[in-house]
Protein backbone atom coordinates (compact mmCIF):
# COMPACT_ATOMS: atom_id res chain seq x y z
CA UNK A 1 0.00 0.00 0.00
CA UNK A 2 1.49 3.31 -1.08
CA UNK A 3 1.09 5.81 1.76
CA UNK A 4 4.29 7.87 1.43
CA UNK A 5 2.48 10.87 -0.04
CA UNK A 6 -0.57 10.61 2.19
CA UNK A 7 -1.24 13.13 4.93
CA UNK A 8 -1.52 11.75 8.43
CA UNK A 9 -4.80 12.45 10.20
CA UNK A 10 -4.68 14.88 13.11
CA UNK A 11 -7.51 12.97 14.82
CA UNK A 12 -5.15 10.68 16.70
CA UNK A 13 -4.59 10.44 20.44
CA UNK A 14 -1.45 8.61 21.47
CA UNK A 15 -1.89 7.04 24.90
CA UNK A 16 0.77 4.39 24.48
CA UNK A 17 2.78 3.88 27.60
CA UNK A 18 -0.08 4.96 29.85
CA UNK A 19 -1.34 1.39 30.36
CA UNK A 20 0.23 -0.95 32.87
CA UNK A 21 -1.04 -4.36 31.75
CA UNK A 22 0.47 -6.36 28.97
CA UNK A 23 -1.34 -8.78 26.72
CA UNK A 24 -3.08 -11.79 28.13
CA UNK A 25 -5.71 -10.08 30.26
CA UNK A 26 -9.41 -10.69 29.79
CA UNK A 27 -11.66 -7.86 28.77
CA UNK A 28 -13.71 -6.36 31.57
CA UNK A 29 -17.40 -6.59 30.55
CA UNK A 30 -18.74 -3.15 29.79
CA UNK A 31 -22.48 -3.69 29.47
CA UNK A 32 -24.76 -1.84 27.10
CA UNK A 33 -23.22 0.53 24.63
CA UNK A 34 -19.91 -1.32 24.59
CA UNK A 35 -17.36 -1.05 21.84
CA UNK A 36 -17.44 -2.76 18.45
CA UNK A 37 -14.27 -4.58 17.47
CA UNK A 38 -12.91 -6.58 14.58
CA UNK A 39 -11.31 -9.31 16.66
CA UNK A 40 -10.11 -10.63 20.00
CA UNK A 41 -6.63 -12.15 20.22
CA UNK A 42 -6.33 -15.70 21.57
CA UNK A 43 -5.59 -15.75 25.27
CA UNK A 44 -2.76 -18.15 26.09
CA UNK A 45 -2.70 -18.97 22.37
CA UNK A 46 -5.64 -21.41 22.73
CA UNK A 47 -9.00 -19.95 23.68
CA UNK A 48 -11.13 -17.54 21.72
CA UNK A 49 -13.74 -15.19 23.08
CA UNK A 50 -16.97 -13.89 21.60
CA UNK A 51 -18.86 -10.99 23.20
CA UNK A 52 -22.39 -10.71 21.83
CA UNK A 53 -24.37 -9.05 24.60
CA UNK A 54 -25.58 -6.23 22.40
CA UNK A 55 -24.81 -4.84 18.94
CA UNK A 56 -22.30 -2.43 20.40
CA UNK A 57 -20.36 -5.29 21.99
CA UNK A 58 -19.23 -7.30 18.99
CA UNK A 59 -15.79 -8.83 19.06
CA UNK A 60 -14.26 -11.74 17.14
CA UNK A 61 -12.15 -14.53 18.52
CA UNK A 62 -8.43 -15.11 18.26
CA UNK A 63 -6.46 -17.88 16.63
CA UNK A 64 -3.63 -20.19 17.46
CA UNK A 65 -0.17 -18.96 16.58
CA UNK A 66 1.16 -19.40 13.06
CA UNK A 67 4.67 -18.60 12.02
CA UNK A 68 5.28 -16.21 9.14
CA UNK A 69 8.46 -14.84 7.62
CA UNK A 70 7.03 -11.46 6.67
CA UNK A 71 8.79 -8.47 8.16
CA UNK A 72 6.76 -6.26 10.50
CA UNK A 73 7.70 -2.78 11.73
CA UNK A 74 9.07 -2.52 15.22
CA UNK A 75 6.63 -1.77 18.01
CA UNK A 76 6.31 1.91 18.92
CA UNK A 77 8.11 3.17 21.96
CA UNK A 78 5.96 3.98 24.93
CA UNK A 79 4.56 7.46 24.94
CA UNK A 80 5.81 8.28 21.44
CA UNK A 81 3.99 10.69 19.16
CA UNK A 82 1.37 9.11 16.91
CA UNK A 83 3.37 10.22 13.90
CA UNK A 84 6.90 9.76 15.22
CA UNK A 85 7.15 6.01 14.64
CA UNK A 86 6.41 3.69 11.76
CA UNK A 87 3.30 2.09 13.22
CA UNK A 88 1.85 5.40 14.38
CA UNK A 89 2.39 7.06 11.01
CA UNK A 90 0.84 4.11 9.23
CA UNK A 91 -2.30 4.18 11.39
CA UNK A 92 -2.64 7.96 11.14
CA UNK A 93 -2.27 7.92 7.36
CA UNK A 94 -4.79 5.14 6.92
CA UNK A 95 -7.21 7.05 9.13
CA UNK A 96 -6.61 10.08 6.92
CA UNK A 97 -7.65 8.10 3.83
CA UNK A 98 -10.89 7.06 5.53
CA UNK A 99 -11.64 10.69 6.34
CA UNK A 100 -11.23 11.65 2.70
CA UNK A 101 -13.42 8.80 1.51
CA UNK A 102 -16.31 9.24 3.90
CA UNK A 103 -16.31 13.03 3.75
CA UNK A 104 -16.83 12.74 -0.01
CA UNK A 105 -19.44 9.98 0.21
CA UNK A 106 -21.45 11.80 2.87
CA UNK A 107 -21.31 15.07 0.90
CA UNK A 108 -22.58 13.31 -2.21
CA UNK A 109 -25.55 12.15 -0.15
CA UNK A 110 -26.26 15.55 1.37
CA UNK A 111 -24.81 14.74 4.77
CA UNK A 112 -21.85 15.91 6.85
CA UNK A 113 -19.30 13.39 7.97
CA UNK A 114 -17.89 13.84 11.46
CA UNK A 115 -14.63 11.93 11.55
CA UNK A 116 -13.87 9.69 14.53
CA UNK A 117 -10.74 9.99 16.62
CA UNK A 118 -8.30 7.13 16.88
CA UNK A 119 -6.77 6.26 20.24
CA UNK A 120 -3.47 4.39 20.21
CA UNK A 121 -2.89 2.56 23.48
CA UNK A 122 -0.79 -0.17 25.00
CA UNK A 123 -1.91 -2.74 27.55
CA UNK A 124 -5.27 -1.31 28.55
CA UNK A 125 -7.29 1.83 28.01
CA UNK A 126 -10.22 3.68 29.53
CA UNK A 127 -12.90 4.51 26.96
CA UNK A 128 -16.38 5.95 27.29
CA UNK A 129 -17.57 2.35 26.88
CA UNK A 130 -15.51 1.22 29.87
CA UNK A 131 -12.09 -0.22 30.55
CA UNK A 132 -10.65 -2.43 27.80
CA UNK A 133 -7.50 -4.48 27.43
CA UNK A 134 -5.33 -5.23 24.42
CA UNK A 135 -6.53 -8.85 24.36
CA UNK A 136 -9.88 -7.75 22.97
CA UNK A 137 -8.35 -6.33 19.81
CA UNK A 138 -9.30 -3.07 18.07
CA UNK A 139 -12.77 -1.71 18.80
CA UNK A 140 -15.04 1.25 18.16
CA UNK A 141 -16.81 2.98 21.03
CA UNK A 142 -20.00 4.77 19.90
CA UNK A 143 -20.25 6.68 23.16
CA UNK A 144 -17.19 8.80 22.38
CA UNK A 145 -16.93 8.18 18.60
CA UNK A 146 -13.42 6.79 18.91
CA UNK A 147 -11.56 3.87 17.41
CA UNK A 148 -9.23 2.20 19.91
CA UNK A 149 -6.27 0.09 18.87
CA UNK A 150 -3.13 -1.34 20.40
CA UNK A 151 -0.84 -1.36 17.38
CA UNK A 152 0.82 -4.58 18.46
CA UNK A 153 -2.41 -6.17 17.24
CA UNK A 154 -0.90 -6.04 13.75
CA UNK A 155 1.94 -8.26 14.93
CA UNK A 156 -0.65 -10.65 16.34
CA UNK A 157 -2.46 -10.68 13.01
CA UNK A 158 0.73 -11.82 11.36
CA UNK A 159 1.88 -14.37 13.94
CA UNK A 160 -1.40 -15.66 15.38
CA UNK A 161 -3.89 -15.26 12.55
CA UNK A 162 -1.53 -15.74 9.61
CA UNK A 163 -2.98 -12.55 8.14
CA UNK A 164 -0.10 -10.11 7.74
CA UNK A 165 0.41 -7.33 5.24
CA UNK A 166 -0.02 -3.56 5.29
CA UNK A 167 -3.34 -3.62 3.46
CA UNK A 168 -4.64 -6.29 5.82
CA UNK A 169 -3.79 -3.96 8.71
CA UNK A 170 -5.41 -1.04 6.91
CA UNK A 171 -8.56 -3.15 6.43
CA UNK A 172 -8.75 -3.55 10.22
CA UNK A 173 -8.79 0.21 10.69
CA UNK A 174 -11.26 0.71 7.83
CA UNK A 175 -13.57 -1.92 9.36
CA UNK A 176 -13.63 -0.09 12.70
CA UNK A 177 -14.27 3.20 10.92
CA UNK A 178 -17.11 1.36 9.15
CA UNK A 179 -18.73 0.94 12.56
CA UNK A 180 -18.43 4.69 13.03
CA UNK A 181 -20.18 5.22 9.70
CA UNK A 182 -22.97 2.90 10.89
CA UNK A 183 -23.23 4.94 14.06
CA UNK A 184 -23.43 8.21 12.14
CA UNK A 185 -26.13 6.83 9.87
CA UNK A 186 -28.22 5.69 12.86
CA UNK A 187 -27.90 2.02 11.98
CA UNK A 188 -26.26 1.03 15.25
CA UNK A 189 -29.10 2.45 17.37
CA UNK A 190 -31.74 0.67 15.29
CA UNK A 191 -29.95 -2.64 15.56
CA UNK A 192 -29.49 -2.25 19.31
CA UNK A 193 -33.21 -1.66 19.74
CA UNK A 194 -34.00 -4.69 17.58
CA UNK A 195 -31.58 -6.90 19.52
CA UNK A 196 -33.15 -5.98 22.83
CA UNK A 197 -36.47 -7.32 21.52
CA UNK A 198 -34.92 -10.49 20.11
CA UNK A 199 -33.93 -13.94 21.27
CA UNK A 200 -30.22 -14.67 21.68
CA UNK A 201 -30.08 -16.46 18.33
CA UNK A 202 -31.79 -13.56 16.56
CA UNK A 203 -29.56 -11.07 18.35
CA UNK A 204 -26.49 -12.95 17.17
CA UNK A 205 -27.74 -12.79 13.59
CA UNK A 206 -28.18 -9.03 13.88
CA UNK A 207 -24.60 -8.80 15.14
CA UNK A 208 -23.44 -10.80 12.12
CA UNK A 209 -25.24 -8.38 9.78
CA UNK A 210 -23.63 -5.41 11.51
CA UNK A 211 -20.16 -6.88 11.13
CA UNK A 212 -20.67 -7.90 7.51
CA UNK A 213 -21.86 -4.40 6.71
CA UNK A 214 -18.73 -2.94 8.32
CA UNK A 215 -16.71 -5.27 6.08
CA UNK A 216 -18.60 -4.02 3.04
CA UNK A 217 -18.03 -0.40 4.07
CA UNK A 218 -14.32 -1.20 4.39
CA UNK A 219 -14.56 -2.44 0.81
CA UNK A 220 -16.12 0.85 -0.29
CA UNK A 221 -13.15 2.63 1.27
CA UNK A 222 -10.72 0.28 -0.49
CA UNK A 223 -12.26 0.98 -3.90
CA UNK A 224 -12.10 4.71 -3.27
CA UNK A 225 -8.37 4.38 -2.55
CA UNK A 226 -7.49 1.90 -5.28
CA UNK A 227 -4.78 4.28 -6.53
CA UNK A 228 -2.86 3.47 -3.33
CA UNK A 229 -2.97 -0.29 -3.80
CA UNK A 230 -0.05 -2.45 -4.82
CA UNK A 231 0.08 -5.96 -6.19
CA UNK A 232 -1.13 -8.44 -3.59
CA UNK A 233 -2.93 -5.89 -1.41
CA UNK A 234 -6.44 -7.12 -2.21
CA UNK A 235 -5.39 -10.68 -1.46
CA UNK A 236 -4.01 -9.55 1.92
CA UNK A 237 -7.33 -8.02 2.93
CA UNK A 238 -9.35 -11.01 1.74
CA UNK A 239 -7.00 -13.32 3.62
CA UNK A 240 -7.54 -11.30 6.79
CA UNK A 241 -11.33 -11.40 6.34
CA UNK A 242 -11.10 -15.18 5.90
CA UNK A 243 -8.93 -15.59 8.98
CA UNK A 244 -11.45 -13.88 11.26
CA UNK A 245 -14.55 -15.75 10.12
CA UNK A 246 -16.48 -17.25 13.03
CA UNK A 247 -16.36 -20.75 11.53
CA UNK A 248 -12.60 -20.59 11.01
CA UNK A 249 -11.97 -19.30 14.53
CA UNK A 250 -14.23 -21.84 16.22
CA UNK A 251 -12.83 -24.74 14.23
CA UNK A 252 -9.27 -23.85 15.16
CA UNK A 253 -9.96 -23.09 18.80
CA UNK A 254 -12.33 -25.92 19.74
CA UNK A 255 -12.38 -28.28 16.78
CA UNK A 256 -16.03 -27.74 15.82
CA UNK A 257 -18.39 -24.91 14.92
CA UNK A 258 -21.61 -23.68 16.53
CA UNK A 259 -23.38 -21.62 13.83
CA UNK A 260 -26.06 -20.25 16.15
CA UNK A 261 -23.32 -18.62 18.25
CA UNK A 262 -21.79 -16.73 15.30
CA UNK A 263 -21.65 -12.96 15.82
CA UNK A 264 -19.45 -11.87 12.91
CA UNK A 265 -20.16 -14.20 10.02
CA UNK A 266 -18.35 -17.03 8.30
CA UNK A 267 -15.12 -16.61 6.38
CA UNK A 268 -17.08 -16.89 3.13
CA UNK A 269 -19.58 -14.24 4.22
CA UNK A 270 -16.90 -11.81 5.33
CA UNK A 271 -14.93 -12.08 2.11
CA UNK A 272 -18.13 -11.85 0.04
CA UNK A 273 -19.20 -8.59 1.62
CA UNK A 274 -15.73 -7.10 1.60
CA UNK A 275 -15.51 -7.88 -2.12
CA UNK A 276 -18.97 -6.44 -2.72
CA UNK A 277 -17.87 -3.11 -1.27
CA UNK A 278 -14.69 -3.22 -3.34
CA UNK A 279 -16.56 -4.01 -6.54
CA UNK A 280 -19.40 -1.50 -6.18
CA UNK A 281 -17.97 1.33 -4.10
CA UNK A 282 -21.52 2.03 -2.98
CA UNK A 283 -23.07 2.23 0.48
CA UNK A 284 -26.40 1.10 -0.96
CA UNK A 285 -24.76 -2.18 -1.99
CA UNK A 286 -23.88 -2.81 1.66
CA UNK A 287 -27.41 -3.51 2.86
CA UNK A 288 -26.82 -6.70 4.83
CA UNK A 289 -30.20 -6.42 6.55
CA UNK A 290 -32.47 -6.99 3.55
Amino acid sequence: MRLDDEKASSNVEDRRGQGGMGRGGIRIPMGRGSGIGIGTIVILGIMWLVFGINPLDMLTGGMQPQQQTQQVPQSPSAGGSATSDEWGQFAAKVLGTTERTWTRVFQENGRTYEAPRMVLFSGFVQSACGMAQSAMGPFYCPRDNKVYIDLTFFQDMRSRLGAGGDFAYAYVIAHEVGHHVQNQLGIADKVMAARMRSSQAEANQLSVRMELQADCLAGVWARDNKNLLEQGDIEEALNAATAIGDDRLQKRSQGYVVPESFTHGTSAQRTTWLKRGMETGSISACDTFS
